[in-house]
């Protein structure tokens, strides 16, 4: 079924469409917040706060043909808040023998290492285009930045990363 039919029974009610728009979107939703958030733990439950926030506030979508958009915002959104909260977390507990340990074990990976290297915009515009595969003008929708500004982030962003990986 088409996703923008989708869109419009869920928000109007129907359960159903809401479960086959969350079918649909899931696998980009999570491979967005594991990138973003660097853990799986933490991507599942930003995932989880997403659907559950989208499912409450669906009749608040506009055009159910910008559902897309709208559902990537709210875990931008989401995964923000998640960074913020652990940057606060590490703050109040930097020597926390928790944390400590936690630093030491945790082994990045080369892609890890690259994106670590971009600044937060230009991670969300990599992260959108490379994995939830997002068009510039629909990034640009979503983070609210002009197509042209995406683009340029997007060209910048990944010349880092070559640079870094070569």
């Amino acid at each position: 079924m088409d996703e923008i039919i989708l869109a419009k029974k869920a928000k109007s009610g129907d359960k159903d469409a809401f479960a086959k728009l969350y079918t649909l979107y899931k696998d980009r939703l999570y491979r967005y917040a594991f990138y973003k958030l660097g853990s799986k733990p933490d991507a599942m439950d930003a995932v989880s706060d997403c659907i559950c926030e989208a499912y409450k506030n669906i009749s608040t979508l506009k055009k159910p043909e910008a559902f897309s958009a709208w559902i990537f915002r709210i875990l931008y959104r989401t995964c923000s808040r998640y960074i913020k909260e652990q940057a606060q977390s590490r703050e109040q507990s930097e020597l926390d023998e928790n944390t400590a340990s936690y630093t030491d074990n945790f082994q990045r990976t080369e892609l890890s290492e690259a994106l670590s290297l971009l600044s937060e915009e230009e991670k969300d515009i990599v992260l959108l285009s490379t994995v939830a595969g997002y068009k510039s003008r629909e990034i640009g929708k979503i983070l609210r930045l002009k197509p042209s500004t995406v683009r340029s982030k997007l060209s910048r962003g990944l010349a880092k990363m070559r640079d870094f990986l070569e």
